[in-house]
C-alpha cells in the first residue's frame, strides 16, 4: 500500500481550499478587471473622466477622511479615558458603548432616521418650536453622523484595548524626568498608541469607503460611490461601467491599507530588526 509524501500530502489538503479561493474569489476578480474592457479600455478611466462619476468619488473621499478624523479623535478621548479610569458601570459603559458593533448599516440608517429624517424627533421638536420642520437625515450631515456612529465602536475598543496594555512604567519615567502633561502626551503616549491608530484609521477609512447599507437608507441627497455603483448595473444594467468604478473604489481602498502597513511603526520595526 502505496503513502502519499508530505509535499503530495499538503497539497491534497490545500486542494479545497484552493478550489474555494479560485470559485468564489479569483474568478469574480479576473472577471471585474475584464468586463470593462467590453466597452473599450476608456471605461476603466471613466471615474476620473466623467464629471459625475469623479463628483462621487470625490465625495465619497472627503466623508471618508472626515470620518475617520472625527472617529481616532473621538474615540482616543474616549478609550484613553476608559482605559485609565476605574469607576462604577465602567465595563457596563464599555459594553453599551460598543453594542453597535452588532448593527448592520441598515439599522443605523434607520436610528439616523428616527432621530434627523421627516418624522423623527429633531423634526417634532423644530416644529413644537415654531421653526417648521427642520431635517438632516438625508443629506452630508446625516450620513457623517451615521458613519461615525457605525464606526466609533471599533476605535473605542482599540483604544482602550491599546492604553490597557501600555506599561505604566513608561509615563511614570517621563513625569520623574520632569516631563509635563503634553510632553508625555507627545513622547509617551503617542508613540505607544501609534500602531493602534494606523491600523485602526486605515480600517475605518476602507470600511467608510465602501459602505453600503447606511448610505442606501440615507444617500438621497448625497451620492457616494457605492450608491453609484449599485444604480449602474441594478438600474442601468451598465455592468461594464459598475465594474470599472467598482475596481477604483477597491483600488483606492486596497492602497491605504497598503500605505498603512507600510507607515505602520510595527512595520519599520520589523524590516529594522530584520536588515
Amino acid at each position: 500500500m502505496s503513502t502519499l509524501s508530505p509535499k503530495a500530502l499538503c497539497l491534497a489538503c490545500a486542494a479545497p481550499a484552493l478550489a474555494f479561493f479560485a470559485a468564489f474569489w479569483l474568478l469574480p476578480v479576473l472577471q471585474l478587471v475584464a468586463l470593462p474592457a467590453q466597452k473599450g479600455a476608456a471605461t476603466y478611466l471613466a471615474v476620473l473622466t466623467e464629471a459625475r462619476y469623479l463628483k462621487s468619488l470625490l465625495q465619497t473621499l472627503a466623508l471618508s477622511l472626515a470620518v475617520t478624523g472625527a472617529t481616532l479623535v473621538l474615540g482616543a478621548a474616549v478609550g484613553l479615558t476608559l482605559a485609565r479610569q476605574r469607576f462604577p458601570g465602567r465595563g457596563l459603559l464599555l459594553s453599551l458603548l460598543t453594542l453597535p458593533l452588532s448593527f448592520p448599516g441598515v439599522i443605523i440608517g434607520f436610528f439616523m432616521i428616527l432621530l434627523g429624517g421627516r418624522q423623527g424627533l429633531v423634526a417634532d421638536l423644530s416644529e413644537a418650536a415654531g421653526l417648521g420642520r427642520h431635517t438632516f437625515a438625508y443629506g452630508l450631515g446625516g450620513l457623517f453622523l451615521a458613519y461615525l456612529y457605525f464606526s466609533l465602536p471599533r476605535a473605542i475598543g482599540s483604544y482602550t484595548a491599546a492604553a490597557s496594555a501600555m506599561d505604566p512604567a513608561l509615563e511614570e519615567a517621563a513625569r520623574s524626568l520632569g516631563a509635563g502633561r503634553w510632553q508625555v502626551l507627545r513622547d509617551v503616549w503617542i508613540p505607544e498608541l501609534a500602531p493602534a491608530t494606523v491600523a485602526c484609521g486605515a480600517m475605518v477609512f476602507a470600511t467608510a469607503m465602501g459602505a453600503f447599507g447606511t448610505a442606501f437608507t440615507l444617500a438621497s441627497q448625497f451620492e457616494v460611490l457605492p450608491i453609484t455603483i449599485y444604480n449602474e448595473f441594478t438600474n442601468y444594467a451598465n455592468f461594464a461601467l459598475a465594474a470599472s468604478l467598482s475596481l477604483a473604489l477597491g483600488a483606492l481602498s486596497w492602497a491605504v491599507l497598503w500605505l498603512a502597513r507600510r507607515l505602520s511603526p510595527e512595520a519599520h520595526g520589523s524590516a529594522t530588526g530584520g536588515a
